[in-house]
């Protein structure tokens, strides 16, 4: 593709109103592969330093004679253009290391959910016909061993979570894994490399020949709320492109910046808003292996020098957690964390208030999905930006609203931004996006992928399967997932209104919405909800006395038939509410299949 179809009209209706000066409206894209790209910036910033783990800091240039290393080691080991690598890993030096290793050489990283069980990494190797893992030693007892033996495997590469971390000392190292502080395990498997013993490969990368439009860079693993997970191929200029929207949206190159490194870079969020955009910016991550207590947060962010400042990226249960920690106030951070953006889901005014007054930084909604790299839209750093929405999609980055059940485009968008657009929640419809983060296709699926990328006006749009509506500014509402809305007796009910309406009340924390067969037979399906109450609450309100406060304050068939108190709403690693696992788990729901 052209450079001029990433070209959006600077005459839409989001470019009038909210768009920030220190952010161009249209951009030029490359064709930069990620080894291109990461030489570029390790040429400007060799000196300076690209990531803190377990107290310990490492340079552009440490970094790049560590992936050099290791490429080279993975082509002598026998890897070529095109092999899969899976990355069994936590958030670490290796992580990063290993996914630009495999990168220069034409090799496909695919990050693994280190939180998923045996079956799930079988299932996610299968479907990307990893030939190689590179793993924590740690997790290869209880979720690799049982399923190696059904894959095309044919080498591992162990790493202790340690490995590389110098700023802590040997007797500390030692005494930790002595007393199980620092996890280790043993890989037995046939054939099974060191790390570290690979990172003393003297560097001699192959020539490798690609298209960066074409090639893949990553398959990532969509998030399933739709079924069994499939993975999306992500080129080299996907994931370019995305990094370098994203920094454009941060305001540019800012060398120093640090970003929080809590979301999992097995994630596209974390790959592309912590990795690959830090790395854009000529800034430094700081990468913890699971997401930390909110204390040692704190005391992280205090502790560790960011002239520049911090940008945090994450669900907004994140930023919650920090807003309300009893002890903010004992820590010097006031100030510290400038750029936030909250995605995975909506940021709600109240922890937006209270963020921004008890940090002193900056918290605006984005919006993004696997398939689109991911990052799609966000509110303005620079200025004023109104909540209940998600934004203005980022430099290059267009978006229509198109008639939801429409087989495919060609009858046009409701909205595009541009005069004769219908704006409104009377014009709600699928949210369609275009731009060069798109993905390629599903992995092996060509009827998924046909079904979501389809053309209109001679250009690719993805199709969301969100649904919302464009206002008059160009802004959009999201109003909820085209697969999880629920028909009620002949009415569309949206969760995520049922869950805004009912965390209206002071006695209700968070909430859950799904839809349930109906068990009579008469309205198709009814409407329940999960509800974790707040901690002063818990025995002093019933889930009828709920129900009662519902029916008087919205529509009747947007009250849940059910509600039930549980201790916690489940979530995903992002923080995103796993609607999904309540429903399956649902008697009502159990029933049915059977």
């Amino acid at each position: 593709m052209s450079d001029q179809e990433w070209h959006v009209d600077e005459n839409k209706a989001w470019f009038k109103k909210w768009w920030p000066d220190e952010v161009p409206k249209n951009m030029k894209f490359e064709s930069l592969s990620l080894g291109e790209f990461f030489e570029r910036q390790r040429k400007k910033y060799g000196k300076e330093n690209i990531m803190w783990f377990l107290e310990t800091f490492m340079t552009y240039n440490e970094a790049g004679m560590h992936i050099d290393s290791l490429a080279t080691a993975l082509d002598d080991l026998g890897l070529k253009k095109g092999d899969v690598v899976g990355l069994l890993l936590p958030n670490s030096f290796q992580y990063v290391i290993s996914f630009y290793a495999c990168a220069k050489i034409g090799v496909i990283p695919t990050g693994i959910n280190p939180t998923y069980k045996p079956l799930e990494i079988l299932h996610h190797i299968q479907l990307t016909n990893a030939k190689a893992l590179i793993i924590l030693d740690a997790l290869y007892e209880v979720l690799v061993k049982p399923i190696i033996s059904k894959t095309n495997v044919k080498f591992i590469i162990s790493t202790n979570l340690v490995d590389l971390a110098s700023g802590l000392s040997g007797f500390i190292k030692f005494l930790g894994k002595l007393i199980g502080k620092i996890p280790k395990g043993k890989v037995d498997f046939k054939r099974t490399y060191d790390f570290l013993e690979l990172l003393k490969t003297p560097a001699k990368l192959p020539y490798v020949g690609f298209d960066p439009k074409q090639h893949s860079a990553t398959y990532i693993m969509t998030g399933g709320t739709t079924g069994v997970p499939k993975a999306t191929n992500l080129t080299h200029f996907n994931v370019v492109s995305n990094a370098l929207q994203c920094v454009a949206w941060l305001g540019g190159e800012s060398p120093g910046f640090a970003d929080l490194g809590v979301l999992p870079l097995f994630h596209s969020f974390g790959m592309t808003a912590v990795m690959n955009a830090c790395i854009g910016l000529g800034g430094w991550m700081m990468l913890f292996p699971r997401p930390p207590e909110t204390e040692e947060l704190v005391k992280t962010i205090e502790k560790l020098p960011a002239p520049e400042g911090l940008a945090y990226v994450g669900a907004e249960i994140l930023f919650k957690r920090l807003a309300e920690f009893p002890d903010l106030g004992k820590y010097n951070i006031m100030g510290k964390i400038k750029k936030c953006i909250s995605g995975a889901g909506p940021l709600h005014a109240p922890v937006q208030e209270k963020f921004q007054k008890n940090t002193g930084g900056k918290i605006v909604e984005g919006y993004g999905l696997s398939e689109a790299s991911p990052v799609v839209s966000s509110g303005s750093l620079f200025g004023d930006s109104p909540l209940g929405n998600i934004g203005m999609p980022i430099p290059g980055t267009d978006w229509e609203i198109f008639q939801t059940d429409a087989e495919d485009l060609s009858d046009g968008p409701i909205a595009d931004g541009l005069p004769g657009s219908k704006y409104g929640e009377e014009n709600t419809g699928e949210i369609c996006v275009c731009g060069p983060q798109v993905m390629k296709e599903y992995l092996n699926k060509p009827e998924e992928t046909n079904a979501t990328l389809q053309a209109w006006d001679g250009r690719i749009w993805l199709r969301t399967g969100d649904i919302g509506f464009m206002h008059e500014d160009g802004l959009i509402t999201i109003r909820d997932r085209k697969k999880q809305l629920i028909k009620m007796a002949g009415h569309s009910v949206f969760p995520k209104e049922v869950e805004e309406m009912l965390m209206k009340n002071e006695a209700v924390n968070e909430a859950a919405v799904a839809g349930l067969p109906d068990p009579e037979g008469k309205v198709g399906e009814i409407i329940k909800a999960w509800v974790a109450l707040e901690p002063d609450y818990v025995g002093k309100i019933t889930e009828q006395e709920l129900k009662a406060w519902a029916e008087k304050n919205v529509t009747k068939w947007k009250v849940p038939t059910l509600i039930e108190f549980i201790p916690e709403v489940p979530k995903s690693v992002l923080g995103k509410v796993e609607r999904r696992a309540l429903q399956e788990a649902d008697p009502l729901y159990k029933e049915k299949k059977e």
